[in-house]
């Protein structure tokens, strides 16, 4: 029996000056329903779920809630119809505690003050109810990003939302932690809740969708059920043709050593130790892979040596000499690249253009600048290539960074990086947020960087990604590497267990 439709949309248009992104769209979702809206980078996708959320007002089209017309003039226009929203870069104010977020614009008082206790009391019903522990007394810039998109989760449950749109929920989890947030979307369809699910994973996709519909450059291509589906035919809607589903990766023998890691030791922003005695050598031409739940050092590591965390003990040798100190100027002139693992915060300057963004560690070199005098018509040529070798979906180089979607975002930064001669590229999470096709084009051109005798290092939580594209894996377990693989040699399977840090315990056992 066909569940009764909770929202529908009809001819939903909204154009950004000379920008459509959405053009006579139709939608719509059923009543329990898991209905995942797929598309590229700026097909329209978050656009279509803001106009749902009251965040912009459609140029055209109707919206119905539960067959009744609605008019959204602003979010608390959605709210009140039970439609909430965990955006992909969360929404919550870092220095605010958990209870404090979570009522945030609909506040418990007592009297004249705040009912603090009674707000964090909701949490913890809420928090043990849908199996989404977390402390209400907490700072929310202390949580690491799963325990944020609790907060955001539980946010909407408070208000008590009956239709839930998760936009890009995954592109900053682990895969455990993605495996307990379909846990709690399973649950939430359960108890009748609808759930709009935007995603780039194709596999997402096929494990928790109901429905799953297309957007491409701001149109619906068209709607299916997951069952009657698959990866391939999905990836050709999204895209408009077929798309290579792997990379072909011929053996090579790796030549010098580029990158020379020896007992490092970092510290995390809490003064305690996250990354303990590592070491490693990355060789020309090959890529070293590491592997980990997050919160294992990598982060720390990346970020030590990238330049943006101090190194407590230990060297860093690059092409055989010391390096001064590890400053991102110093490691740029070098020839190291780094695709950052938080884009926002350490890849982009959001209220700069798409052309000084692309110019960013580079625009003191010629021929974008020379006597300290920029070359405006350099900077808009070399952006306008990227744009399109790159394929960015922004109107021009003018176009202010922080306007593009988040897939968009990791593009422009990517695109930086990688059209630079380099000696090593330093990759952390370099497919987050990005669509099938563009996930594609950023590990063909890893190998291709490879093959040309760069040397990467990459750090994902994306096991695939990591087995796909590494000639070594190392796995990462409480901050030391705790073992090294050749790729070809060794599975999926074993991999997660190390990852677990199971073979460790058994070792210190004493088992043999």
């Amino acid at each position: 029996m066909k569940s009764p439709v909770t929202l529908k949309l009809r001819g939903i248009s909204k154009n950004f000056g000379d920008l459509t992104a959405n053009r006579r769209v139709d939608f719509d979702l059923g009543r329990g329903e898991i209905h995942v809206l797929l598309g590229e980078n700026g097909a329209g996708k978050s656009t279509l779920m803001n106009i749902v959320c009251g965040l912009y007002s459609a140029d055209e089209g109707k919206i119905y809630v539960n067959g009744h017309r609605a008019i959204f003039r602003n979010p608390h226009d959605a709210i009140r119809l039970g439609i909430g929203m965990v955006h992909q870069h969360f929404m919550l104010v870092p220095r605010f505690t958990v209870a404090e977020n979570i009522m945030l614009g609909a506040e418990i008082t007592r009297g004249p003050c705040l009912n603090i206790p009674r707000a964090c009391n909701i949490v913890r019903d809420l928090s043990l109810e849908y199996g989404l522990q977390v402390d209400p007394h907490a700072v929310v810039e202390d949580l690491p990003v799963g325990l944020q998109q609790r907060v955001e989760i539980i946010k909407t449950l408070f208000r008590q939302v009956r239709i839930l749109v998760l936009d890009e929920p995954t592109a900053v989890l682990t895969p455990l932690e993605a495996e307990e947030l379909f846990r709690v979307m399973r649950m939430l369809r359960k108890r009748g809740v609808s759930i709009i699910f935007i995603t780039h994973k194709l596999k997402e996709v096929l494990a928790i969708a109901d429905r799953v519909s297309v957007m491409r450059r701001g149109r619906m291509m068209g709607t299916v059920k997951t069952s009657e589906t698959d990866a391939r035919t999905l990836a050709r809607m999204m895209v408009g043709h077929d798309v290579e589903m792997g990379i072909p990766k011929t053996p090579r023998e790796p030549g010098a050593t580029v990158l020379d890691v020896n007992n490092l030791n970092i510290l995390d922003d809490r003064n305690m130790p996250a990354v303990t005695d590592v070491s490693f050598k990355i060789r020309q031409g090959e890529v070293l892979g590491l592997a980990g739940v997050q919160g294992n050092g990598q982060t720390e590591l990346a970020a030590a040596l990238s330049g943006l965390r101090k190194i407590e003990s230990g060297t860093v040798r690059l092409a055989g000499k010391m390096l001064p100190s590890l400053s991102p100027r110093i490691l740029v002139d070098a020839g190291v690249a780094h695709i950052p693992e938080d884009r926002l915060k350490h890849g982009l300057v959001r209220e700069y253009s798409v052309a000084d963004n692309q110019i960013l560690n580079t625009y003191y070199q010629s021929p974008f600048a020379s006597l300290r005098h920029r070359n405006t018509r350099a900077i808009f040529a070399n952006s306008a290539r990227l744009i399109r070798r790159f394929n960015i979906q922004a109107p021009g180089p003018e176009t202010v960074t922080g306007t593009l979607s988040g897939g968009n975002l990791q593009k422009v930064i990517v695109s930086r990086e990688l059209s630079r001669e380099i000696c090593l590229l330093i990759a952390s999470q370099p497919t987050r947020g990005l669509d099938v096709g563009s996930i594609e084009s950023v590990r063909r051109h890893i190998v291709a960087l490879r093959n040309r005798g760069v040397a990467v290092l990459l750090i994902s939580v994306e096991l695939d990604e990591i087995m796909m594209l590494s000639d070594r894996i190392g796995v990462m377990f409480n901050g030391r590497i705790a073992a090294f693989f050749k790729a070809a040699q060794v599975t999926r399977e074993e991999l997660g267990i190390w990852m677990t840090g199971e073979p460790l315990a058994w070792q210190a056992s004493g088992s043999s």
